[in-house]
């Protein structure tokens, strides 16, 4: 599954993240984040890590009612802020190895996701050798690789996110980012 989010979505560590009441039920996804470095187009596998300028932390937060309104998840997906990245950048060159570091994420102080890169479906190399076989990547694009469990869709109780939820997503080698969840728009 490939979808899209927009500039739009972006949001720095410590941002507040609106929660628009155009939906109610809102979820969390710590994953690794993939920087491109230089333009990408039908890059082989095993080339593909050279095109990687680096990596971050990233929630892709989902609006899960938006998201499964219809077939296509756009709306669910690309809210104001529903893309925190940071805190900050590691450069490929310090992480030469993407596929075994630890990924975290934590509500209000109680872990919820606990897995490792090691678990993802498709590789770093894999996922930008795949989207660059439709689309050309360009420097500064982002690549987010999937979650692992422990997001609220996938739980029998569904907790989902209110306004002064605090959200941290840890990945070994990448820092903390945090964001509180707030009602409303976005501020400018």
């Amino acid at each position: 599954m490939v979808f899209s989010k927009f500039g739009n979505t972006l949001a720095g560590p410590g941002e507040r993240i609106p929660l628009p009441a155009t939906a109610a039920e809102y979820d969390y996804e710590a994953e690794l984040a993939i920087v491109i470095g230089r333009g990408a187009r039908d890059v082989d596998e095993r080339a593909a890590l050279r095109y990687v300028l680096g990596y971050c932390n990233a929630n892709d937060l989902s609006a899960r009612d938006l998201q499964m309104r219809t077939g296509q998840w756009l709306l669910g997906k690309t809210l104001d802020k529903f893309l925190p990245i940071g805190p900050y950048l590691v450069t490929a060159e310090a992480l030469a190895e993407p596929q075994n570091l630890g990924v975290r994420c934590w509500v209000n102080g109680e872990l919820r996701q606990d897995a490792t890169t090691a678990d993802m479906i498709f590789t770093v190399a894999e996922l930008v050798s795949y989207l660059s076989q439709y689309m050309t990547l360009d420097p500064g694009d982002i690549i987010c690789t999937g979650t692992p469990a422990g997001v609220v869709m996938g739980m029998a109780e569904k907790r989902w996110l209110t306004p002064g939820d605090e959200v941290a997503v840890a990945i070994e080698r990448l820092g903390r980012l945090t964001n509180v969840m707030t009602g409303g728009r976005a501020l400018a």
